[in-house]
């Protein structure tokens, strides 16, 4: 491990994210060796292990305590606030803690939060990415700085991290979870990994050199774009020639840099080819309706949106711009297996009445969440979310010709549960939005 001098200049105040794990320990162990340096930890306690989580916290203040280390441990309940926004687990995890990192590295007055990322969590994060389909922001993997997050150990592997632990005689806590094969991550580390590196044992480095190589390309286009919009946007619009004259890899960066929310690359194709139309014309993105107009492409607020019904079909997948999400449906013999409870939706066959479908929220529209002992209609339901209007008309809505099956973000209806051995269809949510890639 080198010192990057840039990512921890001398006399800097540090905040180490700690969560008792090998990657953590080494780094804390590590920073704690570099004198010039104010060190601090923090531990977050999610509430989704039980005892065993408990015990990670319980260890981290013992082990900080033993080196004299000023440690601050927060405990929340990643589940509640997943269920509470609409978040799968380990997305509301990942804010949870952020949240109590920014906020207790403001009250320690520290400049720095390292982060234990390691070369081979930036491998599994680029390989994640690709198989999703995504672009050169999303393969750069996870950068070594994020304003003042640092990961000092991005370019140190797996394998170098436990050899440091054993050389020191460090303790650390291992996470059940980690083995689990339900989680993809977890199925690339076991399965995936250990075959690219028959093909190069040094795969994680050789995949954090593209990244970094990457990341270079995706600065430099992107200072283009941004050149490019210091130069043409009044305020309200663009003009359309110019715009095109752009090679697509700088005009997909303008639009993206012009837009309020994260644009997929259905919604950035779409654009395009509205731009590359004639006459009057409205294009409605997430964020922003695009008018073409006399040869300048205008950027204001959208309208309001009515999904369209579209039908869900075993073997086919359903695109729902409007929300960011596509929506994989499949049928099969349910055995028991345990899913994330607001990604995938099993819907027992002999239970859905007619053809089901995705459509917007419609007056009166109720339903029985599993595990709630009353029924209650989605008016109420997102009132109490704190949904805006145009949050609602956005939420998509999985029903039957007898009504609300499902809403994602929420339990299914209690009508159609299925038991093992029952054949179901299994509707599963992808959200296509965002750029970052990264994971932890």
């Amino acid at each position: 491990m080198n010192r990057d001098f840039e990512l921890l200049p001398a006399g800097s105040r540090v905040l180490c994210a700690v969560s008792g794990g090998a990657d953590s320990v080494c780094l804390l162990h590590w920073l704690r060796g570099q004198t010039d340096l104010q060190l601090f930890a923090a531990h977050y306690e999610h509430g989704l292990r039980g005892e065993e989580s408990l015990g990670d916290a319980a260890f981290t203040e013992e082990l900080c305590a033993a080196w004299g280390i000023p440690c601050a441990v927060e405990h929340g309940n990643a589940a509640a606030y997943a269920k509470e926004k609409g978040l799968g687990v380990e997305e509301a995890a990942r804010e949870l803690r952020y949240a109590f990192l920014e906020r207790t590295a403001d009250a320690l007055g520290c400049d720095r939060i390292a982060t234990a990322h390691q070369a081979d969590d930036n491998a599994e994060t680029v390989l994640l990415n690709l198989c999703r389909g995504a672009g050169a922001a999303g393969l750069a993997g996870i950068p070594p700085r994020r304003g003042r997050i640092v990961r000092p150990l991005l370019d140190t592997t797996r394998e170098e991290i436990e050899d440091y632990l054993r050389e020191h005689a460090l303790p650390h806590r291992e996470d059940s979870s980690n083995e689990s094969e339900i989680y993809r991550r977890n199925l690339l580390r076991h399965r995936v990994l250990p075959v690219l590196r028959e093909l190069n044992p040094r795969v994680s480095r050789a995949i954090l050199r593209s990244s970094a190589l990457l990341r270079e390309d995706e600065a430099c286009l992107d200072a283009q774009a941004e050149a490019f919009v210091a130069a043409h946007y009044s305020g309200d619009s663009l003009p359309l020639g110019e715009l095109l004259e752009l090679p697509r890899a700088l005009s997909a960066r303008v639009l993206r840099r012009l837009c309020p929310k994260s644009l997929a690359l259905a919604h950035v194709e779409a654009a395009l080819r509205f731009c590359a139309g004639e006459g009057l014309g409205l294009l409605d993105l997430p964020g922003l309706r695009l008018r073409r107009e006399q040869g300048r492409l205008y950027l204001a607020e959208e309208a309001p949106v009515t999904l369209p019904e579209r039908p869900l079909r075993p073997g086919e997948s359903v695109f729902v711009p409007e929300a960011g999400l596509i929506l994989h449906v499949d049928c099969l013999e349910y055995r028991g297996e345990i899913y994330d409870l607001f990604k995938t939706y099993l819907f027992k066959c002999e239970s859905i009445c007619g053809t089901l479908t995705c459509t917007g929220r419609r007056a009166g529209d109720r339903f029985h969440p599993q595990g709630r002992s009353c029924g209650k209609s989605l008016h109420d339901l997102f009132r109490e979310a704190g949904l805006t209007q145009r949050e609602r008309d956005r939420t998509p809505v999985i029903r039957d010709e007898r009504g609300v099956l499902a809403v994602p973000g929420y339990p299914a209806d209690e009508r159609a549960r299925p038991e093992a051995g029952d054949l179901v269809l299994r509707v599963q949510i992808e959200h296509t939005g965002g750029q970052d890639g990264e994971s932890d």
